[in-house]
């Protein structure tokens, strides 16, 4: 464990044991809260389209999907450094955060300042379809449940289902999320469990640190072009990789180059957790899929009556 853990750790400890930040939707009890801040961009986007957008009374200045949504809410900062003054001025009955996005700090400000937190933390595809449903509790109507809730669980179930009777070698993905220094994801991170539901294997996975988070490694260029991955993700956040990056990789004569299998992609596929995730393991599946392999539409369902 590193010393940047070690603190983690102990941050954490001190705030499960406070009483106004809660883990869970069931920690909340059972009322509907009527004034939400929400500070994790992805559910601000599930708040929204849950139908329970009028519920929101502030946002952070990444909360930008789906676009204009929030164009009358006050902002509150930004994820890291949320304006604690500001959102208690908003007088909130809930603070919607998420453990890696936010800070302990904001989140024991708030909390010793009489605000009810719900600190978020979803690892899994399945923890951020699990969370959309609870999330839906918090007043969403049957209808937006059928519409939202019910595709992304059963994508999910499907996708489960297809890696249980995966069999033969799965392709090596290097997926960075920084560059200069090099940064990529490794276990325990929603990224990587979507990497390996959908029929890949991250090649960061279990990655030496000597410091640093071992969930995002940094990592070194030519060591893992030196693995021969097999497809390159290149998402455009939270860095921006571009068409320059994508000649980069596809000048380096490896597996991924070879054959084609530099892609660009939507970053919010791969990070925002809530109603992307039907299409992000569509997305994700096909592209992992071998040329011609029908797995990937089958683990979503896709071309499927």
């Amino acid at each position: 464990m590193t010393a940047g853990e070690r603190v983690l750790g102990e941050a954490e400890a001190a705030l499960r044991a406070h009483p106004r930040v809660h883990w869970s939707r069931g920690a909340l009890g059972p009322g509907e809260p009527g004034r939400v801040v929400s500070l994790v961009p992805s559910l601000s986007e599930a708040f929204h389209v849950l139908g329970l957008g009028e519920r929101l009374v502030g946002v952070t200045e990444y909360c930008v999907h789906p676009a204009g949504a929030f164009a009358e809410l006050d902002r509150v900062g930004g994820t890291k450094d949320a304006d604690v003054d500001a959102i208690v001025r908003l007088a909130p009955d809930l603070v919607v955060a998420n453990q890696e996005e936010n800070t302990a700090r904001v989140v024991r400000q708030l909390a010793d300042r009489g605000l009810d937190v719900w600190v978020t933390y979803p690892r899994t595809v399945r923890e951020g379809a699990e969370l959309l449903d609870a999330l839906s509790t918090l007043g969403a109507s049957e209808q937006a449940r059928r519409s939202f809730v019910v595709p992304c669980l059963e994508a999910v179930e499907r996708a489960e289902g297809a890696a249980a009777a995966r069999i033969g070698p799965r392709p090596r993905v290097f997926c960075p999320i920084w560059r200069d220094p090099w940064m990529s994801i490794g276990e325990g991170t929603y990224i990587h469990d979507l990497i390996e539901l959908c029929g890949g294997r991250n090649l960061c996975a279990g990655a030496e640190v000597s410091e640093g988070d071992r969930r995002y490694p940094l990592v070194d260029l030519d060591d893992v072009l030196a693995q021969e991955p097999d497809v390159i993700l290149l998402p455009d956040e939270p860095y921006r990789f571009d068409e320059s990056d994508a000649a980069r990789f596809e000048r380096a004569g490896v597996a991924a180059s070879r054959h084609g299998r530099v892609h660009l992609i939507d970053g919010s596929l791969v990070s925002w957790y809530g109603p992307r995730i039907a299409k992000a393991i569509q997305v994700l599946a096909d592209l992992l899929a071998a040329p011609g392999d029908a797995r990937g539409a089958a683990a979503t369902g896709v071309g499927e009556e």
